[in-house]
């Protein structure tokens, strides 16, 4: 079952007007992204800075309204909705931020902080929030004493569980994770994944995971979607993906994915040349300027994104043609050896 759709999403941020207030400068953040998540999925969105994957996540929270497109959550599409419309809606999809400890309110304990969507969905009666918020505490590995403390006296990855807990509060479908274990060390990371993906099978959640860490992305993501400019460039099942990328630019970002072996051999694919200005990107294909491979329609015509029924599609002119990769990610670098050794350790201590 689909929960969210997302259709010929754009989203265009003015960045200089004249004196009589119209537009001279235009960033196109976001360029008709089009994809859907399933319940129960995680939908990984990759690519590098700036390529608009954490604009993508505000536009379906309508954290920022979009400049063309549809969001549909549950089959009510929500885009054109007023805020009053749209607050039951509001609860159904919640964010999990890259930054704990500027998401919390330092003057507010950590019950407060997760008694404030309670009271404001009016999830329990007040009556019971105090217990709600120990629950909450509880399904995400804290104890319930721990609600009388304030936010800088935890550390960073009890503070990036009490985000999730804050997320949880108001029982939502889709879970919106912003970069949410860039910020913390290995063993970290690997605590708060396995702990997203237990409450994914308990509570029946469906992640959009935002990352540009594909080591991480390869433990976590059932299907991933590539972005480079504004535009998805290849989606497709995670284990496809990381076999067979038939993008250039997926391919680009494989390569790069560091190697714990420093004797381990690899095989760079380094595009050329910077990231063009989102404000005038190239015509066509906006990788023509830096793929080995373009042409001269790939500097006319933009690419569609075909999978050719096969579920595994790529925005490339070329891509049934372009000769297979196979020693992009080696054995060495698929994937950082930490973090399948302290994954397994915390499957162990877990079960």
């Amino acid at each position: 079952m689909t929960v969210l759709s997302v259709e010929n999403l754009v989203k265009h941020f003015v960045t200089k007007r004249s004196a009589l207030g119209r537009p001279l400068a235009t960033v196109k953040a976001v360029d008709r992204v089009s994809f859907a998540l399933a319940a129960g999925e995680t939908l990984a969105v990759v690519g590098e800075s700036g390529c608009g994957k954490s604009t993508v996540g505000r536009l379906v929270m309508r954290l920022i309204d979009a400049t063309e497109g549809r969001i549909v959550i549950d089959g009510t599409d929500v885009t054109a909705l007023s805020e009053r419309a749209f607050r039951p809606f509001r609860s159904k999809v919640q964010l999990i931020f890259q930054d704990p400890f500027a998401s919390l309110n330092p003057r507010m304990t950590i019950g407060d902080i997760l008694a404030e969507p309670l009271m404001l969905h009016e999830i329990v009666p007040a009556g019971r929030r105090r217990e709600r918020v120990g629950e909450l505490l509880e399904m995400v590995g804290l104890p319930r004493h721990h609600a009388a403390r304030y936010p800088h006296e935890f550390s960073g990855g009890q503070r990036q569980r009490i985000v999730i807990a804050r997320a949880l509060a108001v029982e939502p479908k889709i879970v919106i994770c912003d970069e949410p274990v860039s910020a913390l060390d290995v063993s970290i990371r690997a605590q708060i994944l396995n702990l997203l993906k237990d409450l994914q099978a308990r509570l029946g959640l469906s992640y959009i995971f935002i990352s540009h860490d594909l080591s991480v992305v390869k433990h976590i993501a059932d299907r991933i979607a590539v972005m480079y400019l504004g535009r998805i460039v290849e989606t497709g099942p995670a284990d496809a993906v990381f076999a067979d990328p038939r993008h250039p630019y997926t391919r680009a970002l494989l390569s790069a994915i560091p190697v714990a072996s420093p004797t381990a051999r690899r095989d760079r694919r380094i595009l050329a040349g910077d990231v063009p200005s989102p404000i005038d990107p190239p015509p066509g294909c906006h990788l023509h300027t830096r793929c080995p491979f373009a042409a001269e329609i790939c500097r006319v015509e933009r690419p569609p994104l075909d999978d050719r029924g096969t579920g595994h599609g790529a925005a490339c002119h070329f891509w049934p043609t372009l000769p297979k990769e196979t020693a992009i990610l080696p054995q060495e670098s698929r994937p950082d050896p930490r973090l399948e050794r302290l994954f397994g350790a915390y499957a162990a201590t877990s079960a």
